[in-house]
């Protein structure tokens, strides 16, 4: 799909600019520790372990984000406009509260370029306001194909032309049913993992809680696999962590002593139901061994508060949320 002057509010030259605007201090810091390090670290600083997901529908932004100019751009150039005032808009409004972000990369790719271009605008939001950025994707692929994905998201592409950044994010999520060597092009970055061990969705117990012939269920296999490959960094946490759903709790004691050293990264709290008061055996490792991700439960505190002020609204769940977690240990 060719990118258009229809395009120029949020174009390759921003995407140029966006990337550069990472600052010094998340370079130094990237180059100089490993993600599990420089998760801990801002753990403590911001204490926090609230991820805030950022899955934009376009039918349901905040108010001002979509007010708009429409000018003569293509439909898709200005939901990405919209989108993109959303996602700054919560940014701002929770952030504060949070240590991460979680956007959902399918919410951004549907928008063809312009959701693209958008997409690292929101990095670079993230950025700024001081969050780490864990993009949400669930890649999974043949090595050589895995190793494409690993350079979109956090590596360079080698070309004739020079090399090509990709979007630059501190970690992402991965799909293990392809097997050990699928992960290892992803895990080579140098960038968080999260493999899916346990998820948060009802259809995860037709495959994930299937009984093994050599005993145990698939999940928990997935849980080793993790295991092995995260090595303890300085922090005694490992580059290499799971997905593993709020909404499975009894499982969690579990989980963790299967991957002792690997980040817990919990969504499905609230929509879906999972409830932070369950979550305690995640953090058994430590404060930053565990990461609560919420989305809905954040963005649409508004509408569930009667129209309240929605930045408001969002501030204050994201607060709550960020207090109970910080309890648990």
């Amino acid at each position: 799909m060719a990118v258009t002057r229809q395009t120029k509010t949020v174009s390759s030259q921003a995407m140029r600019e966006s990337a550069m605007r990472v600052s010094l201090r998340d370079v130094a810091l990237s180059v100089a520790s490993s993600f599990a390090d420089r998760l801990a670290a801002r753990v403590a600083e911001r204490e926090s372990q609230i991820v805030l997901g950022l899955d934009p529908d376009p039918q349901r932004l905040w108010a001002p984000a979509v007010e708009v100019p429409s000018g003569e751009r293509s439909p898709a150039a200005r939901t990405a406009q919209a989108v993109l005032a959303h996602c700054r808009a919560v940014i701002a409004a929770a952030g504060p509260a949070c240590v991460a972000v979680k956007p959902q990369l399918a919410c951004f790719e549907r928008l063809g370029a312009p959701g693209i271009a958008a997409l690292v605008e929101v990095i670079a939001a993230a950025r700024e306001a001081g969050l780490i950025v864990i993009a949400d994707g669930k890649r999974g692929d043949v090595p050589v194909s895995a190793a494409a994905y690993a350079q979109a998201l956090a590596g360079v592409t080698e070309s004739p032309a020079g090399e090509i950044a990709g979007l630059g994010v501190d970690g992402f999520t991965a799909n293990p049913l392809l097997g050990i060597d699928s992960l290892e092009p992803l895990i080579a970055t140098g960038a968080g993992v999260f493999v899916l061990v346990r998820t948060s969705n009802p259809g995860a117990a037709d495959l994930q809680d299937l009984e093994l012939a050599g005993g145990g269920a698939l999940w928990e296999q997935i849980a080793r696999i993790v295991a092995e490959l995260g090595t303890p960094r300085s922090c005694g946490l490992a580059d290499v962590g799971a997905v593993f759903g709020a909404t499975v709790p009894a499982h969690l004691e579990r989980a963790r002593e299967l991957m002792p050293h690997a980040i817990f990264l919990l969504p499905g709290v609230g929509a879906q139901g999972g409830r932070v008061e369950e979550l305690a055996p995640a953090f058994a490792a430590g404060r930053a061994s565990a990461l609560v991700s919420a989305s809905r439960s954040i963005v649409e505190a508004g509408e569930r508060r009667g129209g309240e002020d929605v930045e408001a609204a969002a501030r204050a769940e994201a607060e709550r949320l960020r207090e109970l977690a910080w309890s648990l240990r």
